[in-house]
């Protein structure tokens, strides 16, 4: 509870999780950010900044490792669940990361994105956007 108090160590601990909670590993980031509003309303602000960084920053981190992954032929040895990604960010593009948030689809939205080598700031901006939109309606909800 101690770490808590710190505000320093607080919102490093929260910008962690939060990206922690957007790679491939498992583990979320809300209980870590509700519990910092409920501790310190105080730190919304850079709570709900340093919370929608990091998870972005994880997401682009996904993005960035499926990017690395040769290209090939989209429904060449693909799951009924990944040619359905796959189809959707082809037809919606980048604003599709609106959705990165979402348990199950979320990270493989944002390697599909990366393996489609869909823009890299596009994808980025609206992944952040969407993340940013979750932790909001968090903070709203928490308060």
């Amino acid at each position: 509870m101690e770490s808590l108090l710190n505000p320093e160590t607080s919102l490093a601990g929260l910008f962690l999780a939060s990206f922690l909670a957007a790679t491939v590993l498992p583990g979320g980031s809300e209980a870590v950010f509700v519990a910092l509003l409920l501790a310190r309303p105080e730190l919304a602000g850079p709570a709900l900044l340093l919370a929608t960084l990091g998870n972005t920053l994880g997401g682009m981190s996904t993005y960035a490792l499926a990017r690395l992954l040769p290209e090939k032929k989209v429904g060449s040895g693909e799951t009924v669940r990944q040619a359905r990604i796959h189809a959707f960010l082809l037809r919606h593009g980048a604003p599709a990361l609106l959705l990165a948030w979402a348990p199950l689809v979320g990270d493989a939205l944002c390697a599909a994105a990366g393996w489609l080598r869909l823009p890299w700031l596009a994808c980025a901006l609206w992944m952040a956007l969407g993340k940013g939109a979750r932790y909001a309606l968090l903070a709203w909800g928490a308060t």
